[in-house]
């Protein structure tokens, strides 16, 4: 568990519900400037199809979107700056606008086939690909270029993976597939020799 993350949720408020329900509250000290994102939280980032961003809006209400894309679409650029690129879509321009006045994010990365969750804070910047075009090439897929409208940077400051105890598993429609396809030619072997058995 990194420090700092612990460091940036463990607030006051938190602290006092802490003490009310088990009577004493964590305290953290010594937390870095920031804790960088290391091997297993790479690996795990680059194969995730999809994340929830969190964002703040001038109104205090909080925002959550989902953002999908090829596995890898959200890129560690090094230990402390992931982006991705935002394509064209319905034009609200919700997280967009909330960054702009609060730069605090929240991403919430899922795997669900093996019970995994990665949380992550950090500071968000939008990069216009008009003005800064050689980004496009960098950060997104081949297919969806024509579609980049802009490309989200954020500055890691903390990180924390969750306890699998209360995450279902579920697959996608590939992983089905992929896990499927043995008992399918399994299958196939054992209808083929019935057949001859019986002819």
């Amino acid at each position: 568990m990194a420090t700092k993350y612990l460091d940036l949720t463990f607030t006051e408020s938190v602290r006092r519900a802490q003490t009310a329900y088990y009577g004493m509250a964590g305290n953290i000290t010594g937390a870095p400037e920031k804790d960088p994102l290391g091997e297993a939280e790479a690996e795990f980032i680059a194969n995730r199809d999809s994340f929830y961003l969190g964002s703040i809006s001038e109104s205090g209400w909080p925002y959550i979107q989902h953002r999908g894309g090829a596995k890898g679409f959200l890129r560690v650029v090094d230990e402390t700056t992931l982006a991705f690129a935002d394509y064209k879509g319905n034009r609200q321009l919700l997280t967009t606008g909330n960054v702009s006045v609060n730069d605090r994010v929240a991403l919430f990365l899922m795997d669900y086939q093996n019970r995994a969750r990665l949380k992550i804070l950090g500071h968000a910047r939008i990069e216009d690909v008009r003005e800064r075009p050689e980004l496009i090439e960098r950060f997104s897929d081949a297919t969806m270029r024509t579609s980049v409208e802009r490309l989200v940077v954020i500055d890691v400051v903390s990180f924390d993976w969750n306890c699998p105890k209360y995450i279902t598993a579920r697959y996608s429609v590939n992983e089905v597939e992929e896990l499927a396809s043995s008992l399918r030619s399994r299958i196939a072997e054992l209808e083929a020799a019935l057949r001859a058995v019986k002819s």
